[in-house]
């Protein structure tokens, strides 16, 4: 369990693309809500320029630590100095263990936005154990990746549970699809991540761990059209559905038996196909050096969406529930997915886990859901995200 800490908050990574968001929002909050906090990052000088740029909005300011994940003492000491530490240093494959690490160690709640699932797999392994121990809660997938399934899901089961009543939902066989369609523009950051974690693939499926034979299933239909929202639905081989299962196992309380698919969404079908095409492409070249080293020159870490772009940006995170015969459909609403509101959702959590006193009882390496739960909505709805049933 954590002690009284020198900062409710540190950000690390402030000085790249997604950590200054993240900075500028936390900033905004702070006029708000009280909190301590400390931009951390490799370069004082960098981190400096970042504390200004807050400064010129006249905003109660974050003091500065430097620390970088090859420097161990550096790391150990800023997770001793917080409550909650959020980073945005990627690719969390190549950089991200030293933090948990030393999160695990002090019991420091943690939260990143990693889609990679290698990289959960293996934190998950190695210091979940360790992490129970000492009270942390390290919450990885708090951007796009994975809050808007996790939590929408958890929602539409609260619903069909007032429904159809505690002792009828706990006996029954829940069926959740879930599904998204959004648009928005890519990063340098999570361009890279996504290249490394497919180059890394097939190394890491040999070496994936069985998921246990339980309660929990996938749900495992490829492609159907989606009567209810009216859209194409293509089958996604992304961390969502793993982060929604892994909620599903940690809380134990939702349903008798429990499967979950998620879903890319669009109405034209041939949309989805070239999506499906792309990536594909893309993960082909991401498998020989030549190509993967192409790949990443396309786009450089720290290159970002402008503000215009971001603007443009939107998602819907469309859920379908079923169970004890009746159906729950709702959906989670925001802007840009990537980054606008990624940086939102990471710093909520972050604020989340640092100041909140009524969270699940659950410790470990876990998930949205399980660490946070409802305490977590109405911070994304002072985010701006709106989530309700349709």
């Amino acid at each position: 369990m954590t002690t009284t800490r020198r900062f409710d908050l540190v950000l690390f990574g402030a000085t790249g693309f997604t950590g200054g968001l993240v900075a500028d929002y936390l900033a905004g909050i702070s006029r708000e809500e009280s909190f301590t906090w400390a931009l951390a990052g490799r370069s004082n000088s960098k981190l400096l320029a970042v504390r200004d740029r807050l400064a010129a909005a006249g905003v109660s300011l974050p003091e500065v630590l430097v620390a970088d994940v090859n420097d161990a003492t550096s790391i150990r000491e800023l997770a001793a100095s917080a409550t909650t530490v959020i980073t945005t240093v990627g690719p969390y494959w190549l950089y991200g263990e030293p933090l948990v690490r030393a999160c695990a160690e002090a019991g420091t709640h943690y939260v990143d936005l990693t889609g990679e699932p290698q990289f959960v797999h293996a934190m998950r392994e190695k210091y979940d154990a360790l992490a129970r121990k000492t009270g942390a809660r390290i919450v990885t997938s708090c951007g796009f990746e994975s809050i808007p399934p996790d939590i929408t899901v958890l929602f539409a089961l609260n619903e069909l549970k007032k429904r159809i009543g505690e002792a009828a939902f706990q006996a029954s066989d829940i069926v959740v699809k879930g599904g998204v369609n959004a648009g928005g523009t890519i990063s340098g950051g999570t361009w890279h991540s996504a290249v490394e974690a497919m180059s890394s693939a097939r190394e890491w499926m040999t070496k994936r761990p069985h998921q246990p034979r339980d309660h929990v299933h996938a749900v495992k239909t490829p492609v159907y059209h989606d009567r209810h929202f009216g859209l194409w639905a293509l089958n996604m081989p992304t961390i969502d559905p793993e982060v929604v299962r892994h909620s599903a196992r940690v809380r134990g309380d939702y349903g008798h038996g429990f499967a979950y698919g998620h879903f890319m969404m669009m109405k034209n079908p041939l949309g989805l196909a070239a999506v499906a095409a792309g990536v594909g492409g893309i993960f082909t070249l991401a498998q020989f050096k030549v190509t993967k080293n192409w790949l990443l020159k396309q786009r450089l870490p720290g290159e970002g969406p402008t503000e215009a772009q971001r603007a443009k940006g939107w998602f819907h995170m469309n859920v379908v529930a079923q169970g004890g015969g009746e159906t729950v459909l709702c959906r989670m609403a925001g802007g840009d997915p990537g980054y606008g509101d990624t940086a939102k959702m990471l710093a909520e959590a972050g604020l989340c886990l640092a100041l909140d006193k009524t969270l699940p009882e659950h410790t470990g390496v876990i998930t949205p859901a399980s660490a946070m739960g409802e305490a977590l909505m109405p911070r994304l709805a002072r985010a701006g995200l709106t989530l309700g049933l349709i």
